[in-house]
């Protein structure tokens, strides 16, 4: 039998590429996986330290426009091809144009550390998966990989930055495979999304990086009235994920029209900020909020609490500040949950566990991958009511979105359907012109 006879018939059996192909991806992903996780646990360390510090010298907000014109002029002068952040990955997903610049990594990276410590409104998401994508598309250029591997290796670097940031592989395996595209998920990539996921949350467990922890105490019993509530209550959660991506674009759209330099925005941004906190006399409401997070599963908050933070990280991120949106969106979810305690029958734990999940699945259209986290977050024992209120937060979110570059692939409801294929950038000028 000639050679190429004996490699046609190997290659007849599916399961030989198949196993090539595993092995390729092991090798990637494992490497991502050590990169990505490494860098996200100094990320969080960083983090940790940037509050402790501000928190122990809260003099420093005073010089928020100092860190605002730091960051402005560092994106201005160096970071102009990386400032859109989380929407050039998904633009360089869509339409690959060039390696996405190794430089997203340190801007990134320290901007949003120089945000929490001046004491801005943000995140942490954002960051972690610019800097496991940016880390990624090295493979690209290194293994000169094709555009089909190009494409799966953006998401397995997706993946591994927000798995390795809330040390949460199911999700974030599940969450790079369903952003990029609203209505569809990329399965083509399941395998290495889920190893790059695994391999980064453990490389960055490693350096004794520790991650948050929530309790849902007590569920409800799933009855008919209870589900009802459930719907209402994902209804809620919707509006208000729609509401936060709307002040985030707005804001930004604000500062742009009327501050034309770009380094001043932050600064002005940075300057408003400042004031505002030092006339409320609390920090409650910048940084990440995790200590309000964790209060909601059990003491009763200020009914106004969701809609203050909304309000501050809308701004600072629509300023031009750096960092993530997502654990904003935790505590404006799960502050709201604690607040729909008034009138809607079901424990608190359970209603501040779905808001937590569903305003984030309804501002990133990522129902299946939030629904997944709050089961690894909370447990199985409320998956159902998890599922219920960010499927229905999804839908009542409407195509709005806080990644302006995300794809429609299935609208939302037939009323849309014209609107396939459109960014939600595109939809929303398109209504604007209206």
């Amino acid at each position: 039998m000639k050679k190429n006879e004996i490699k046609d018939f190997l290659f007849s059996f599916e399961q030989i590429p198949s196993l090539l192909y595993l092995l390729k991806w092991v090798l990637i992903c494992l490497t991502l996986g050590v990169l990505a996780g490494s860098v996200s646990a100094f990320f969080l360390l960083s983090l940790e330290w940037a509050t402790n510090w501000r928190e122990s010298h809260l003099w420093v907000i005073s010089l928020l426009p100092v860190g605002g014109l730091v960051i402005g002029l560092s994106y201005h002068y160096y970071g102009s091809s990386v400032v859109k952040g989380n929407n050039l990955l998904l633009e360089e997903f869509h339409s690959p144009k060039k390696i996405i610049p190794f430089r997203m990594v340190p801007l990134v990276l320290f901007g949003t550390i120089i945000t929490h410590f001046f004491g801005g409104s943000a995140g942490r998401e954002g960051t972690a998966v610019q800097i496991g994508g940016a880390i990624a598309d090295r493979f690209t250029k290194i293994l000169k990989l094709s555009k089909r591997d190009r494409k799966i290796v953006l998401i397995a670097g997706i993946s591994a930055g927000f798995a390795s940031v809330f040390g949460t592989p199911l999700a974030g395996g599940i969450f790079a495979l369903e952003v990029l595209v609203l209505g569809r998920l990329r399965l083509d990539a399941i395998i290495p999304s889920f190893m790059a996921a695994v391999f980064a949350n453990y490389f960055c467990e490693i350096w004794n990086v520790s991650h948050t922890h929530y309790h849902i105490n007590t569920v409800a019993e799933m009855t008919p009235i209870n589900l009802l509530w459930c719907l209402l209550a994902g209804i809620i959660f919707g509006l208000v994920a729609m509401l936060f991506s709307k002040s985030t674009h707005f804001w930004s759209n604000l500062f742009g029209k009327y501050i034309k330099y770009p380094p001043l925005r932050p600064v002005m941004g940075g300057t408003i900020l400042a004031i505002a906190i030092y006339f409320m006399g609390t920090t409650k409401y910048i940084g990440l909020g995790i200590p309000t997070i964790v209060e909601a599963f059990d003491v009763n908050l200020n009914s106004y609490d969701f809609l203050l933070k909304l309000l501050f990280t809308s701004f600072t991120l629509g300023a031009g500040f750096k960092g993530g949106e997502v654990t904003p969106l935790f505590f404006i979810g799960a502050a709201l949950g604690n607040v729909l305690i008034w009138f809607i029958p079901l424990p608190m734990a359970l209603l501040a566990g779905m808001g937590f999940v569903a305003v984030f699945a309804g501002a990133t259209n990522t129902p299946i991958a939030c629904t997944i986290m709050g089961i690894e977050l909370f447990g199985i024992e409320s998956g159902v009511f998890i599922a219920l209120a960010c499927s229905t937060a999804y839908l009542f979110s409407g195509h709005s979105g806080v990644y302006a570059s995300q794809i429609i692939g299935s609208p939302k409801h037939k009323l849309f359907k014209g609107e396939k294929g459109l960014s939600l950038s595109e939809i929303n000028k398109k209504r604007t012109k209206k």
